[in-house]
């Protein structure tokens, strides 16, 4: 997948609203070498998102694409489960288990927050204090822990946003809701020939799915005001070839719309770095095998 035969970028900003809800908050920024375009879209439900996306990849086979909710839960809770790998977990979702840990009346406590009207309670104690790392994957807790990160740049981009634990399923910043709901979207993809990164090594001829995090894409800004993202994307325009080709009718998706910024600005973030997806590797480390890594520009992915 070199850069220069890479077809298209794709970032989702993926919903686990369950009602109609996920057509308007799910949107998903496209970006065409053939034409250097960017278009931006919602609509969709998320059957209906992974199906389009098996289209896309029937036309323009080289692409990538990227998804910002969890592939996986930590390692120590696929192994209590009996699970080897990220994949065998994601068949076990979608299988109905998803929708019971997300159900008001499950019995596994671990799962905390309110979806929609179902209220699961706070934050468990085996969470809480010095056992606060065992709800966390080690892909977020590379991005918690800043010393870990070797590019200084990286780190500063990180400073200060801190990404959520899976077992929250409700408020502010939760994804394990929208985790939960989109595992089984990646069992349709793997099934239709997409290479999802780590466990699946790129190929040049097949398209790849990686999970990012849309904060280290974005950045400290206030993504719920309009004029924030305006400001965001004036300052763009002024600074990014990218941002300045970008047409009148998808920035005013992007600055009225969170949900459709965030798309945005992770898809040309991609764009920006897409060289560094032909150097992905699929992991041999076991961890990492269970529960997936977040692809971070500028790092390639290394372990």
């Amino acid at each position: 997948m070199a850069e220069s035969g890479l077809q298209r970028v794709v970032g989702v900003d993926w919903s686990g609203d369950q009602g109609p809800g996920q057509r308007r908050k799910i949107w998903a920024a496209v970006w065409t070498a053939s034409t250097g375009k960017v278009l931006l879209e919602s609509g969709r439900s998320r059957v209906e998102l992974m199906e389009w996306l098996v289209e896309l990849a029937r036309e323009t086979p080289r692409m990538v694409v990227g998804f910002d909710f969890s592939f996986s839960y930590p390692a120590w809770f696929l192994r209590e489960l009996g699970i080897a790998s990220a994949p065998e977990f994601w068949q076990v979702v979608a299988d109905g288990q998803g929708e019971k840990w997300l159900h008001k009346d499950c019995e596994d406590g671990r799962f905390w927050g309110r979806v929609g009207s179902q209220r699961h309670g706070k934050k468990p104690a085996e969470f809480c204090g010095e056992h606060a790392h065992r709800m966390l994957r080690r892909a977020e807790t590379v991005l918690k822990v800043r010393a870990e990160i070797a590019d200084p740049l990286a780190a500063a981009r990180i400073a200060g946003i801190a990404p959520k634990s899976v077992f929250q399923i409700g408020g502010a910043g939760a994804v394990g809701t929208a985790s939960l709901r989109g595992m089984p979207g990646l069992l349709r993809l793997r099934e239709a020939g997409f290479k999802i990164w780590p466990y699946d090594a790129p190929s040049v001829r097949k398209p790849l799915v990686v999970e990012i995090y849309t904060r280290l894409m974005t950045g400290a800004v206030n993504k719920s005001s309009e004029v924030a993202r305006t400001d965001y994307l004036a300052k763009k325009r002024r600074e990014n070839a990218l941002y300045a080709g970008i047409s009148r009718r998808v920035l005013a998706k992007a600055k009225g719309s969170e949900d459709a910024f965030d798309a945005l600005v992770t898809a040309l973030v991609m764009v920006e770095h897409r060289g560094e997806f032909a150097r992905l590797r699929r992991t041999e480390d076991e961890v990492f095998r269970m529960e997936g890594q977040t692809w971070v520009p500028g790092l390639v992915g290394a372990e």
